[in-house]
């Protein structure tokens, strides 16, 4: 008998905080409505795709309910994995209406710019309708005589958003309900790629003229030092978006952009590279022996640093040379000219350059 295929590592899929929070609150629904929480519930996901999730620590007393799903992120690097979404519901005096509410472990929204209101829970736009139809499907009948109150929490919530950025965009206090589609996809750049625009949108919205854009969690803690005076929510690691963060910024009208980054991604700034991962395009060489060339590095020098193929080994011949200074400061000003030429008269750029280990090595702009 042939062996069933299995999936290659790091490619299957999972589900969302907001799909996991609508199925516990279907199955707390059915709780309320026949005395019994179920042991498995099915949930239609935004993306229309009806999935059958097992459920957790049912109960149902008549008045209220509470069932719970425990998130599976597929092959995701994800801080809810195995997070307990938890939905408990019970009865409202008001006929056809669904009041969602925010418990233990879901952040606080304190500031505008996310499309939620100030003061409510983090549990975004396709959530909060996802949930809203999973229990319309089951409860019509009853809803045409009372309303129900639906509170998601999530045990241990506060100590998982320490490791995202939810205190960045004003959400305290724990994570967010998040999803689009229901899905969670391995390693997703979407995902990533999404959150970055939302930062720079949430700068604007929340009056910021100026966004630091930096690479990682390194040259973000670099450019906070250099930069005390700007508020935290101007910070926002756009890792390898460069380009979907640049468009966002200009679609808001963010008019100051300041880029924090190291040798190799600057390089890939510089070369015109819209997304600058190491696996996308190779670094441009000859890029990198120009700009040595037009500091005055020896031409044995550059014809070896073309041979290496990497930024990096150029950025340590300059040391070496003592050109250091004036190696990084030369590539910043070619970053600010290639994306200058892409967004002609839209932004003041300025980059700052720092070494591996996140000491300052060149500036170049109006900082």
């Amino acid at each position: 008998m042939a062996m069933p295929e299995r999936k290659p590592k790091g490619t299957r899929k999972g589900y969302t905080t907001g799909a996991c929070s609508a199925a516990a609150a279907r199955a707390a629904v059915l709780g309320l409505l026949e005395g019994r929480v179920p042991e498995q519930v099915e949930c239609v996901l935004p993306n229309g795709q009806t999935v059958i999730f097992p459920v957790l620590d049912g109960w149902s007393d008549g008045l209220r309910a509470q069932a719970v799903v425990e998130k599976d992120a597929g092959d995701d690097p994800d801080c809810t994995n195995g997070a307990h979404l938890t939905a408990e519901v019970g009865w409202l005096e008001a006929p056809g209406q669904i009041e969602l509410l925010g418990g233990d472990g879901v952040g606080l929204i304190t500031r505008p710019g996310l499309g939620l209101a100030v003061g409510g829970p983090a549990i975004n736009p396709v959530p909060r309708k996802n949930i809203e139809y999973n229990i319309r499907l089951i409860a019509a009948e009853a809803l045409q005589n009372c309303g129900l109150t639906v509170t998601i929490s999530v045990p241990g919530g506060a100590e998982m958003a320490k490791k995202t950025l939810n205190y960045r965009l004003g959400i305290i206090g724990g994570i967010s309900i998040l999803g689009t589609t229901g899905i969670v996809h391995p390693y997703s750049t979407a995902a990533f790629r999404a959150s970055v625009v939302q930062g720079v949108e949430v700068a604007a919205n929340q009056g910021q003229a100026s966004v630091v854009l930096t690479t990682g969690g390194r040259t973000e803690k670099f450019v906070m030092c250099e930069l005390p005076e700007l508020d935290d929510s101007c910070f926002v690691q756009m890792g390898d978006f460069l380009t979907p963060a640049l468009d966002a910024a200009a679609r808001c009208g963010i008019q100051h952009i300041i880029i924090g980054g190291m040798v190799g991604k600057l390089t890939k700034m510089a070369q015109g590279e819209t997304i600058t991962h190491a696996g996308r395009a190779p670094v441009d060489v000859e890029l990198v022996a120009d700009i040595a060339r037009s500091i005055g590095a020896p031409g044995d020098v550059c014809d070896t640093i073309v041979a290496q193929e990497t930024a990096r080994y150029a950025s340590e011949c300059m040391a070496e040379l003592g050109l250091e200074y004036e190696f990084h400061v030369e590539l910043a000003k070619r970053v600010i000219a290639t994306l200058e030429n892409r967004y002609p008269g839209r932004f003041h750029i300025s980059v700052l350059v720092c070494d591996f280990d996140g000491n300052k090595l060149a500036e170049a702009g109006r900082i």
